[in-house]
């Protein structure tokens, strides 16, 4: 776009934010407004982007074993043993099953250390005892119920210079800590640009920072996403040049008024669909900048769901990905969602994720990797299923078991096509929010259809990118790991996905959203399936009386309606009969 060197351009970059930057000083303000600031701001980070067609000095080297030997080594739950882990993100998801795994796993693990922020009026004590009354935690429980003493919540802030880590817990850490796992990341997908920098770079950059003065540290293992690169159609385990210099975005949108920011997001993340996945490939770039210096590995997991085996079959927390969609529709309340039926659903259990990142960690510990290795963690290129296939286990699994108080019977369909989906949405969501609502009105009560809907499509509509098309992920990384492990190993820490039986696997699922996520007792499901019954009949009620309507209004009052009436009723009855006496002849 600008035929500048890079040494040119570094220049111009400095030049444009040294200006801009004294202008917002002395002028008391931070920049905003016009058209040619925007212009200007969008080119001082676009200019120092590289070409991911060009290598520019950047290697796209896979990553090469070492030439240690695997003879006589410890198993993984014997490395862990006596080991201080650091976990960021553990009050999250994935951070929970990892703890949980760890404790269960590898009982002889020293401590945890945790990273943990005060949230929504509670204190890190509180958010760390919350986590582990959960019922994730109680096989864990049986075995030890002390095993909260070996979890250690540390007080920090990621959105704070240094993680607003005190420097007695800085002292600490950096004494003892031997392997870190950094799962801490916003995986809102419309985050704003300087907010999701700030928790996916900046946070990184920073525990990086304090890794490299860990005395004991021996891996530090990062999980980023199998959509980083989402922007090719075949992705290897390599680190791929980054849309632009991690360093010069940060520099420069540091001085820039956040409606700025706003304005030129979608000219800088191009052909990336969203914030998350774009701050995802930069911190891959500036994890790999300091592979000289640790024991790196990177995890890119690719949509991950409830849990296959461990702790115990579908085990979820939270709404966000397919839970939230998979509940929708088991509540009737999504009817219509666009996506290709015949595209890859790459999802991947939670406890595989956990348990390769475990192996990670061992891995690159043990035979310390000539260089930052990374592992692409995916279904769709080993055990492949399609979004068309889980709309119809979603569909029957929620008709056997069904949520509490639906809406309507659960009734989804995919379709590829927008205007049928539009259609679909104006007739099964908006039209029947609009008679709810009043419905509520009428009754004294808050109208509340309309906005759950709007919230519905817009959450739809962030995955749609997702749902529509496929990837092909190399794994071959993996498939090395998995031939590294003792038999003892692939049993405890098992990633195979080729022995994923989906079917089983989309029904704990299902029922795992209505146990984990609503609360629901499954003593109360016949009551649920006459609730179904009752919707059903409700359905034929309204579907009799609009018949009748439609009768009076439009066909009573027109003789060529009747006819075409008459004529297509008897064509049905001829049909009919015809069918019986096929049946009658055929016993």
């Amino acid at each position: 776009m600008f035929a500048f060197t890079h040494k040119q351009a570094d220049a111009s970059l400095c030049r444009y934010a040294a200006r801009f930057s004294a202008f917002g000083r002395s002028s008391g303000k931070t920049l905003a407004g016009s058209d040619s600031v925007r212009r200007i701001a969008l080119r001082s980070v676009c200019i120092g982007s590289q070409d991911p067609t060009h290598d520019h000095g950047f290697s796209e080297r896979p990553g090469r074993q070492s030439d240690r030997q695997t003879d006589g080594m410890a198993s993984i739950a014997d490395f862990y043993a006596g080991k201080n882990v650091l976990i960021t993100g553990a009050t999250g998801f994935m951070g929970k099953v990892l703890v949980e795994k760890l404790l269960r796993s590898c009982p002889g693990v020293n401590t945890l250390y945790i990273l943990v922020r005060p949230k929504a009026g509670q204190s890190m004590q509180e958010r760390v005892k919350d986590m582990m009354k959960c019922k994730l935690f109680d096989r864990v429980r049986e075995d030890d119920p002390d095993f909260h003493r070996k979890i250690v919540p540390i007080s920090s802030e990621l959105m704070q210079p240094g993680l607003a880590i005190s420097p007695e817990d800085v002292e600490r850490l950096t004494a003892c800590i031997n392997v870190v796992f950094h799962c801490a990341a916003t995986i809102r997908f419309d985050e704003p640009l300087k907010h999701a920098l700030q928790l996916n770079v900046i946070a990184t950059q920073q525990l990086l920072s304090l890794a490299q003065r860990m005395e004991k540290l021996e891996a530090f293992i990062h999980v980023s996403t199998a959509y980083a690169n989402c922007n090719r159609r075949h992705i290897d385990e390599v680190i791929y040049p980054p849309p632009v210099e991690p360093k010069k975005l940060i520099d420069s949108l540091e001085w820039m008024d956040d409606s700025i920011v706003r304005d030129i997001t979608p000219r800088l993340i191009g052909d990336r669909p969203n914030t998350y996945t774009y701050t995802k490939a930069l911190a891959e770039f500036v994890v790999q900048q300091e592979s000289s210096k640790l024991n790196i590995g990177i995890i890119r997991p690719s949509i991950v769901g409830a849990s296959w085996q461990e702790p115990f079959p579908g085990w979820i927390d939270n709404f966000n990905g397919p839970s939230g969609v998979f509940i929708a529709a088991g509540k009737g309340i999504l009817r219509t969602m666009r996506a290709n039926n015949d595209a890859v659903a790459d999802l991947i259990p939670v406890d595989v994720v956990i348990n390769l990142t475990l192996a990670v960690g061992w891995y690159t510990a043990v035979h310390r990797p000539k260089s930052a290795l990374v592992y692409n963690c995916t279904t769709g290129g080993i055990n492949p299923f399609h979004w068309g296939e889980i709309e119809h286990h979603v569909m029957s699994t929620f008709k056997r078991n069904p949520l509490e108080q639906a809406f309507r019977r659960p009734n989804a369909n995919i379709t590829s096509n927008y205007l049928i989906n539009q259609y679909w949405i104006l007739v099964s969501h908006k039209f029947p929010a609009l008679i709810y609502d009043l419905f509520l009105r009428l009754s004294g009560q808050k109208p509340q259809m309309m906005r759950i809907f709007n919230r519905l499509h817009k959450a739809i509509g962030l995955l749609e990118y997702f749902s529509s098309q496929d990837w092909e992920w190399n794994s071959e990384n993996m498939n090395m790991l998995m031939g590294q492990l003792s038999p003892e190993d692939r049993k405890t820490f098992n990633f195979d996905v080729r022995q994923l039986n989906w079917p089983e696997y989309i029904e704990n699922y299902c029922i795992g959203t209505k146990k984990y996520v609503l609360n629901e007792d499954m003593s109360d499901i016949p009551a649920a399936r006459q609730h179904l019954k009752k919707l059903r009949n409700i359905r034929y009620t309204f579907n009799t009386v609009l018949l009748v309507f439609i009768w009076r209004v439009f066909i009573a009052r027109s003789q060529m309606a009747r006819n075409i009436w008459y004529f297509v009723v008897s064509l049905c009855f001829k049909f009919l009969s015809y069918f019986r006496a096929s049946s009658t002849l055929t016993a």
